[in-house]
């Protein structure tokens, strides 16, 4: 009997992509905004690498909160890393890391595949 391969979710993958703040927070109250842009990264990174536990950086949230409850970043670069769960007790196996990646310009970046 073959043996089923592994799913594509299940591996450890570091990913590099830019999230576009502006179109997702468009139209939202001034004193909501920094909340909500942290919520959508995270909603964002759930359907992008398939895992319900989404731990941000402190990096990135103070990036988020640089400008102020009001003025969010109109996009962001992250490294997006799904990690082994080594917490025993959890429900999830994997996780995902996101972390900041500053950049001087977004022209041209395209999502990668980064080896660590």
């Amino acid at each position: 009997m073959p043996r089923k391969p592994k799913s594509a979710q299940q591996t450890v993958v570091t990913r590099e992509v830019t999230i576009n703040l502006h179109k997702r927070i468009h139209g939202v109250g001034f004193k909501r905004r920094a909340p909500r842009a942290i919520k959508e990264i995270k909603k964002f990174v759930e359907k992008q690498m398939g895992t319900t536990d989404v731990r941000i950086d402190t990096r990135l949230n103070k990036h988020v909160w640089s400008c102020g409850i009001r003025n969010v970043p109109f996009r962001v670069r992250v490294r997006l890393s799904r990690k082994r769960n080594e917490d025993e007790e959890s429900t999830n196996k994997l996780y995902t890391l996101v972390t900041y990646v500053p950049v001087e310009t977004f022209k041209g970046t395209q999502t990668k595949n980064v080896d660590e």
